[in-house]
């Protein structure tokens, strides 16, 4: 059974940085599309970026372009969501998801998801 087990979060002052990290084991990492999702309270599950087989990348909310770097690291089976100049509205349990096919917006079309991790921003 495979797993996706996220880290770093925390608390931040906003302009702040943070990297997540997101490790997978029981799937061949190099194999699959790892996207990142968020939910914010009382918000939908929203795509933010994604990182595909071959290291193309996708972002998938304008408020996050040029602030939300992802990267992966095949060796270690991690991906990493690097996030610059933290705002307040950035606060949200933030999902790292696999899946076997090219990078989807829809979180239903990954095949593993994790339980996500805490990014809390104070103004």
């Amino acid at each position: 059974q495979a797993t996706v087990v996220e880290s770093g979060g925390g608390l931040v002052q906003a302009g702040g940085s943070l990297r997540l990290s997101c490790t997978a084991s029981g799937l061949t990492f190099d194999d699959y599309s790892l996207g990142w999702f968020r939910r914010a309270p009382g918000r939908e599950r929203q795509a933010v970026i994604c990182v595909e087989m071959r290291g193309r990348t996708i972002d998938y909310t304008d408020s996050v372009k040029g602030r939300f770097t992802v990267s992966r690291d095949n060796a270690k089976n991690t991906v990493y969501l690097t996030i610059n100049n933290l705002k307040p509205e950035d606060t949200a349990m933030y999902y790292c998801a696999a899946r076997d096919d090219a990078c989807s917006r829809s979180w239903s079309r990954y095949n593993y998801w994790g339980q996500g991790t805490q990014v809390t921003v104070s103004s």
